[in-house]
């Protein structure tokens, strides 16, 4: 009877530890494993404003998206080519994404490089979803945040979006 409970316990650990080691590595082939952040608490801090962010751009937040985006703002993406005005990036976010994509950022993902007298470049995974199409399926796609930090206040100043 022990060695039957022994061996049924056995079966459900490896069984959990096979699965959760899969539900971590969904995008491992993808993730820079090696990362180690160079200075902690700017990783900190540039993750919590990834968060600040697309809390803000998941909920239609535009009064906070605005006060994320410094003025000189540069947005390069892959299929949308290059904005360079603040209030025209707004407006297009505010008319084609608001209620419609949800970004979820891939965990584990965001790699931070400080920029000495600017700010920090965050690079990492996301996927977007289409709230109109539930059922279409989601790749991650690159992005590349550069932050300013203008007396202590982030902001971002350029975002490459890839694809």
């Amino acid at each position: 009877m022990k060695n039957k409970k022994t061996r049924t316990l056995a079966v459900i650990l490896i069984s959990l530890v096979c699965f959760s080691g899969y539900a971590q590595n969904e995008y491992q082939d993808i993730l820079n494993t090696t990362y180690t952040p160079a200075d902690k608490i700017l990783y900190e801090a540039i993750v919590a404003m990834d968060k600040k962010y697309f809390d803000a751009y998941n909920e239609c937040d535009m009064d906070t998206q605005a006060s994320l985006y410094a003025e000189e703002l540069e947005f390069f993406h892959d299929e949308g080519g290059l904005s360079t005005s603040k209030p025209e990036l707004l407006e297009s976010l505010k008319n084609n994404i608001c209620g419609k994509v949800t970004r979820t950022l891939i965990k584990g993902s965001i790699e931070v490089y400080p920029i000495p007298n600017y700010g920090a470049i965050e690079i990492g995974y996301h996927k977007f979803y289409n709230n109109q199409e539930p059922d279409a399926k989601s790749k991650p796609g690159r992005f590349i945040l550069i932050w300013k930090n203008e007396g202590g206040k982030w902001m971002i100043s350029k975002v490459i979006s890839l694809h």
